[in-house]
């Protein structure tokens, strides 16, 4: 749900999100327009699950690296994104920002479809998450299925009985989709 109608500089998105009104609140910065990311639970329960198996196969495998959840925004081509989960290896970056937008794009941001998401919006994040590198997941449980983007490759889309993968950035790594979906 975008909070404003016009355009702002990111300097105008920096000082709206550092007034007190905005301090409880998560905000994105997509196209120039301020997006409030309105609280989910379905969203963040289906976020949780690809935490956690992203979490417990870097935990097997010894690979040192960061999984945020939404609170955990980051700075993507210039702009200010709150990805449901991502992905930071630490060899990228030993050690995420203490506070604000970390500096550096995820190698990997896990996007929940939610019913407040404006398409050309998320269609926008994908762009320039693919511009900074970034492989993108777009999980969506009203059609039971999970669109990869990855730079150069044409978008795949894996139905509720496949499989996805960590590709390059998590080689090794795979998950069930109905695993995604499991309340």
């Amino acid at each position: 749900m975008s909070v404003q109608t016009r355009l702002y500089t990111i300097e105008e998105f920096e000082q709206f999100i550092a007034q007190p009104s905005s301090a409880d609140k998560l905000f994105e910065y997509i196209g120039g327009e301020i997006v409030e990311v309105p609280s989910n639970p379905r969203v963040s329960e289906i976020a949780a699950n690809v935490s956690f198996f992203i979490k417990l196969f870097l935990r097997e495998q010894k690979i040192a690296g960061h999984v945020t959840g939404e609170a955990g925004g980051y700075r993507v081509s210039g702009e200010r994104y709150a990805p449901d989960v991502a992905y930071l290896s630490a060899a990228r970056q030993p050690q995420l920002a203490a506070e604000g937008y970390n500096p550096f794009a995820p190698e990997l941001a896990v996007e929940v479809v939610s019913p407040s998401d404006v398409p050309y919006l998320l269609r926008l994040k994908v762009a320039n998450y693919l511009k900074a590198g970034t492989v993108v997941w777009v999980v969506d449980s009203e059609r039971q299925h999970v669109e990869i983007y990855v730079s150069g490759q044409s978008p795949r889309v894996i139905g509720i009985d496949g499989t996805v993968d960590g590709g390059e950035v998590l080689p090794g790594f795979t998950l069930s989709v109905k695993e995604i979906f499991r309340t």
